[in-house]
């Protein structure tokens, strides 16, 4: 069978939760736009308790006529949910908390409270047609058998899935597949999206160890957004999932780099250049044996061929490059050079890279063949 799993991107909610961050009203509508065109399924573009300018943009977002779901963040509370519904959208993200630390300290209840009001708001929503994904907020630290309790509440009052929510980012892959096998043999029906925090830089990794085990939406941000260290990143799970996993994903990934870079630029957090899968490092080549390498064939030294998300493979003139590096350097522009001629202007790249503390650009290389042409010619 075809291996696969739905996708809901919450840059627009989690995304913009990062300190600091804040999307225009113009920005959402563009960045929901995006999500749409490259293949996502469900799109959760925010919380319309906030009201004002965040109320209007889920109203947009709804009415746009995208072809993915648009999915607005509610807590456990009915005029929350009814808030929502007025917004426009098709689905909805019930939020409540499932540990007991959350419990007791934050929302001062007990089990049986949650129980309810989950139950009361997920019967409202279901009710008046709307698509419920129940966030078990904090399940990773819940107790495993009131989790399953929590769920069978969710699926019996009409949840289409439930949110595995790990808030504070606290799982590790192994412990990951554990939890969500247990969970799914516990409750029959059960449908779970993974949404993994990177408090410990094991989003990705937890988010795929949950698809492993069974779950069927995998939740993410564009460039890992999100409270704190941020989310699994959109990218990450969609290509170790195609890569590594043999998933078949509906997604243009050739987009990701342009998808990448505007929420960079809208959230005023640059892409940092060695960002798995994205990041501008990411095929770039400096070393003399990877060059060398790569040039006879990328598969050598690249997971994937770069065009698959919009980027083109770099060689970089530095202090360690070979002579590889030099000749197809070179032979760009039109040059030709070989042997001793190669290994002159290759020791003068490498002194000029640490002179500079930097590497070099093509047109540098150009100045120092002309240069050393130059002073053959004279002492000829």
């Amino acid at each position: 069978m075809e291996k696969t799993f739905k996708l809901v991107d919450t840059t627009l909610r989690d995304g913009e939760q990062t300190a600091g961050v804040v999307f225009s009203i113009r920005e959402k509508r563009r960045i929901a736009e995006m999500l749409d065109e490259i293949g996502i399924d469900q799109i959760e573009v925010g919380i319309p308790a906030v009201g004002g300018d965040e109320e209007r943009a889920v109203k947009e977002i709804a009415h746009a006529g995208h072809r993915a779901s648009i999915m607005a963040w509610s807590r456990a509370v009915v005029g929350d949910v009814e808030q929502c519904m007025r917004c426009g959208v098709d689905s909805v993200a019930i939020c409540i908390s499932a540990s007991d630390i959350q419990i007791t300290t934050k929302l001062q209840k007990d089990r049986a409270w949650v129980l309810r009001q989950l139950e009361k708001t997920v019967k409202v929503a279901r009710d008046n047609g709307l698509y419920v994904s129940v966030s078990a907020e904090d399940c990773s630290r819940a107790d495993e058998n009131f989790l399953a309790q929590f769920c069978r509440v969710a699926v019996d009052s009409g949840a289409n899935r439930v949110r595995f929510c790990d808030t504070v980012g606290v799982l590790e892959p192994f412990n990951t597949y554990a939890k969500i096998r247990r969970l799914l043999d516990s409750v029959w029906g059960l449908s779970l999206e993974m949404h993994m925090h990177n408090d410990f830089g094991m989003a990705t990794a937890n988010t795929i160890a949950g698809l492993m085990a069974g779950a069927s939406h995998a939740g993410v941000t564009v460039n890992g957004l999100g409270e704190r260290a941020g989310n699994a990143p959109l990218e990450e799970v969609v290509m170790a999932a195609r890569h590594l996993l043999g998933y078949t994903l509906d997604i243009d990934t050739k987009r990701f780099k342009d998808l990448s870079e505007y929420v960079g630029l809208a959230s005023a957090r640059q892409v940092p250049p060695a960002k798995a899968v994205v990041g501008s490092s990411v095929f770039a080549h400096e070393s003399g044996i990877h060059v060398d390498g790569t040039l006879k064939n990328p598969a050598n030294y690249e997971a994937f061929d770069p065009a698959e998300v919009g980027l083109e493979r770099k060689i970089v003139l530095g202090k360690h490059s070979g002579g590889a590096a030099i000749k197809h350097t070179l032979e760009k522009h039109g040059v030709t050079l070989d042997g001793e001629a190669i290994e002159r202007l290759l020791a003068a790249v490498k002194s000029s890279a640490m002179e500079l503390k930097r590497s070099l650009v093509d047109q540098e290389l150009l100045h120092l063949y002309r240069e050393l042409s130059r002073s053959r010619a004279r002492a000829g």
